[in-house]
């Protein structure tokens, strides 16, 4: 079954650190597979990485076969590797920024959304109505790609190798609507404080319920909307409980994969060429399979012949064209402001050098 992420300036002193008490489970949950020795230069390099949400296409189709094979190829030989899911093991998302950053964790996936409770600042190219289609969402990545790197590398010693994304967030609703200026009394299931600010702006009511609660709350009257993937909400049966879902992207869920500095660093510049190359193509398969997954959601979930799947009871798609204008009022007034008050005075600056360009939306403080 498909899962999705539901489920100051370089200064300014590193935020939250994690208890010592999480730091050293984290440790011991994880021996065996941390950070391990530094190669000679003619030696050959294990590596031991950290991937994505197992079970899931990108993950089993895609990032597994690239790190169990492909990189031995790409390298004559050279480099090996073991892969391991993120959601495995007992690691939690919000753990792994500080293990990348103390070298637990050699090479690690991150969540943007996971993550962005230590640094506001990760949130910047997923926030809520930012990308309302995966265009949109490139771009974005694009244009704040190297100050990411270089947010990485300076507050938390991670060097960035690639910046992944799951196929579209949108909203699914058990009574027909128009668009987001038709959710007045709704109970939402949401995934982050973006989106719940994001639903109680339109004046529904933000819920937090589980992935795996999702179908069994609609049909239930527990919530009246919920928010997740386009191919995971048809693949938990929401065409049996919903009739209508929006085609406008609320969220990507974005993340990041990267390497401790220190031991990125240390590792021959050869070997960091191909697995930086590597990466590269790796990223471009993960984000063309994102789009191909939104795609394909959105035609199963309304019956229509191309969907590979079962059919299912078809949904209305709701166009997302109806809600652009909408959706610019949104962020300048609602996200950016929310957004801004969270991460200081580095977002603002930030968003105006790099995102301002690209979305032509002035940044306001609250």
């Amino acid at each position: 079954m498909a899962k999705t992420c539901d489920d100051a300036l370089a200064s300014r002193p590193r935020r939250g650190a994690q208890p010592v008490i999480a730091v050293v489970a984290a440790l011991l949950a994880f021996a065996g597979f941390a950070a391990q020795a530094q190669p000679r230069p003619e030696e050959p390099i294990k590596l031991q990485i950290i991937g994505g949400l197992g079970g899931i296409t990108q993950y089993t189709k895609i990032e597994q076969p690239f790190w169990l094979s492909e990189i031995n190829a790409l390298s004559k030989g050279r480099i090996s590797a073991t892969i391991r899911p993120l959601d495995t093991g007992g690691l939690r998302n919000q753990e792994m920024l500080q293990l990348l950053r103390l070298g637990v964790v050699s090479f690690g996936t991150a969540q943007l959304s996971a993550i962005a409770g230590e640094e506001p600042e990760f949130s910047a190219v997923d926030l809520p109505v930012l990308n309302p289609d995966v265009g949109t969402l490139r771009r974005t990545v694009s244009a704040f790609r190297a100050h990411l790197r270089e947010v990485m590398r300076e507050r938390y010693d991670i060097e960035l190798l690639g910046i992944y994304a799951l196929p579209a967030q949108v909203l699914f609703c058990t009574k027909p609507f128009k668009g987001l200026d038709d959710l007045t009394g709704r109970k939402v299931r949401t995934s982050s404080v973006g989106q719940s600010e994001l639903m109680a702006a339109m004046g529904a009511v933000p819920i937090i319920l589980p992935f795996a609660d999702i179908a069994v709350s609609l049909r239930d009257g527990v919530a009246d909307c919920a928010i997740t993937g386009t191919l995971s909400g048809y693949e938990i049966g929401l065409p049996r409980v919903a009739v209508a879902v929006h085609a406008f992207a609320l969220n990507w869920g974005v993340s990041i994969f990267g390497a401790n500095g220190t031991y990125w660093d240390a590792l021959p510049a050869d070997a960091r060429d191909v697995i930086r190359q590597g990466v590269g193509r790796l990223e471009e398969r993960i984000w063309s399979q994102t789009e191909a997954d939104t795609q394909a959601g959105l035609a199963c979930n309304a019956g229509l012949a191309s969907c590979a799947g079962k059919p299912e009871r078809p949904m209305t798609v709701v166009p997302a064209q109806s809600d652009d204008a909408t959706r610019r009022r949104l962020l300048a007034e609602v996200v950016l402001p929310r957004w801004f008050e969270r991460c200081g005075q580095g977002c603002v600056s930030a968003w105006n050098t790099y995102l301002k360009p690209l979305h032509a939306i002035e940044a306001r403080t609250p």
